[in-house]
């Protein structure tokens, strides 16, 4: 078990160098096995469990990129994940490797595989061909170097993104439409003896603004700070990265990029893509144009200019909600403090799927407001199922979305036993204070179970091996858990379960969750 409270940028190192080495271990003794001796068990079964070292050691050590506080600690776990990525890349085009699959796959073993075991052998040879292992070797090591180098540009995009700090610094009257409470959490800057208040990036802060506040200007300069994270630096990454791709898709004999991704998808073509949203896009261009003409005209009224912006859309779309739906998000946010939604979300999916969760008291922690929870049959005794973190608050350098993260898959192990998974859904929910508590606007309840079907979907999982362990899926799949989950937010007897007023305790009111329902 990891303690995260005594890990070092140097035992972060080391302990993915040993991983790595163990995993070189690992395959050696899988190529090491003559060609007359392949088996399932001594072939795919041994490199899962190889692969499964390196796996682990991202989740425990390379995640700690995005979570941790301590700045040496999250540049090492940074490079270490990018140098788990590129060794990754290099299984993928190991000459030797190659060779033990493709001996085992012509054995008569092989031939009568079925289920997930011939799915992995499926999918294991579709990986190696994309790879380039059908291409002369040159390409193919045209093709590795240039995977060497998406890993590098992912890792700096994605460092310049999540260190960004930027911000809007106006005085208390420029912030009109935003309530007080709102306010009094936001930052003060003392400038030029007058108090101003900081509105930045993060979440709790620029969604309720870009909602709310009435200054169009003021929405404006926040909006192109926000488009613009990573700045002009990042622009070049991304060229670079568009260029390499469509590098990388030329070798291989696709005609793109997109081609070559969406091969691995349930769409399997892009033609089937280009029609799908060609056909979405016609059935609702004209509930687009009459959505803007409504708000066009709604702000016609108001402002007397009916020209919509991109950073009016939020505000105008919020501000006819008030007005002639009677739905304040704010004032429903009082009836959601985080810890009623958290016992909601728990209620709800115990009760749907047949479990139950308990505190994970001995769980190691990477910060003082991370919580940790094991899964468990709600029928049966015994060990648990599973176990999940939930880190749900900003802090300066922290991954600046809501995401679920794998930290270890489950699969089944060679001794018959089930390997249980450990999941962690990181979030940018405002943190409670001894004045306020944290209050969800609905639209973030929506996100908390969002992301907690990831979870479910991640913890849940009966599958083998790790090439289909829990979202390892296709990737147009993948969200389908998640967008399930999200209905039962929108039920009212569900709403009514768990919503209560942060002061006087009472549920969301008739009145207000039918007009949420009628607004929706």
């Amino acid at each position: 078990m990891i303690d995260y409270q005594q890990l070092t940028p140097e035992s972060l190192a080391q302990a993915c160098q040993d991983a790595i080495n163990a995993c070189d271990d690992a395959i050696a003794a899988i190529v090491a096995t003559p060609a007359d001796e392949r088996t399932f068990a001594n072939t795919f079964v041994a490199l899962e469990s190889a692969v499964d070292i390196v796996h682990q050691a991202s989740g425990k050590y390379a995640f700690m990129s995005h979570v941790s506080d301590d700045d040496a600690l999250r540049e090492t776990a940074r490079d270490w994940d990018e140098r788990i990525g590129k060794y990754a890349v290099q299984l993928g085009f190991r000459e030797d490797l190659y060779a033990a699959v493709k001996e085992f796959a012509a054995t008569p073993e092989a031939a009568s595989l079925a289920g997930e075991e011939a799915r992995l052998l499926e999918f294991t040879l579709r990986d190696y061909r994309r790879n380039g292992f059908e291409l002369p070797k040159e390409q193919r090591e045209q093709v590795q170097a240039l995977m060497n180098r998406l890993v590098e540009l992912g890792t700096e995009f994605r460092k310049a993104i999540d260190t960004w700090d930027d911000a809007i610094v106006v005085p208390r009257e420029q912030l009109a439409g935003m309530p007080d409470r709102w306010i009094d959490g936001l930052r003060r800057v003392e400038e030029d003896g007058a108090t101003k208040y900081r509105v930045s990036l993060d979440y709790p802060e620029i969604m309720p603004f870009m909602d709310n506040a009435d200054s169009g200007e003021l929405r404006r300069e926040l909006f192109l700070k926000n488009q613009n994270k990573g700045g002009e630096p990042n622009v070049k990454v991304l060229e670079e990265a568009i260029a390499v791709r469509s590098r990388i898709a030329q070798l291989l004999g696709y005609d793109s990029w997109a081609a070559y991704v969406v091969e691995k998808r349930m769409a399997k073509e892009r033609g089937h893509v280009d029609r799908f949203l060609r056909d979405f896009g016609e059935r609702l261009a004209p509930k687009a144009e009459a959505d803007m003409a409504v708000l066009s005209r709604a702000k016609q009224q108001h402002a007397g200019d009916a020209t919509l912006h991109i950073w009016d859309w939020w505000y105008e779309t919020n501000r006819l909600l008030k007005t002639d739906y009677a739905v304040d998000d704010f004032a429903i946010a009082e009836y959601f403090p985080l810890q009623a939604c958290l016992d909601g979300l728990f209620l709800v999916t115990q009760d749907l799927l047949g479990i139950r969760y308990e505190p994970a008291a001995d769980a190691p922690r990477w910060h003082a407001d991370v919580q940790a929870f094991d899964v468990f049959d709600a029928n049966g005794g015994g060990e648990p199922l599973a176990r999940f973190y939930m880190d749900l608050y900003p802090r300066p350098n922290k991954f600046g979305h809501a995401a679920a993260f794998t930290l270890r898959s489950g699969r089944r192990l060679p001794d018959g036993s089930y390997q249980r998974p450990v999941s962690a859904i990181v979030a940018n929910f405002t943190k409670p204070t001894p004045e306020a508590p944290s209050l969800l606007r609905h639209t973030e309840v929506v996100t908390l179970f969002h992301e907690f079907g990831h979870i479910l979907h991640q913890t849940l999982t009966t599958a083998r091996f790790l090439e289909f362990s829990g979202t390892s899926t296709e990737r147009d799949f993948v969200e389908a858990p998640s967008q399930m989950l999200e209905h039962w937010v929108w039920d009212r007897d569900v709403l009514r379960r768990f919503s209560r007023h942060h002061k006087t305790g009472e549920p969301l009111p008739d009145e207000l969750l039918d007009a949420m329902i009628r607004a929706k």
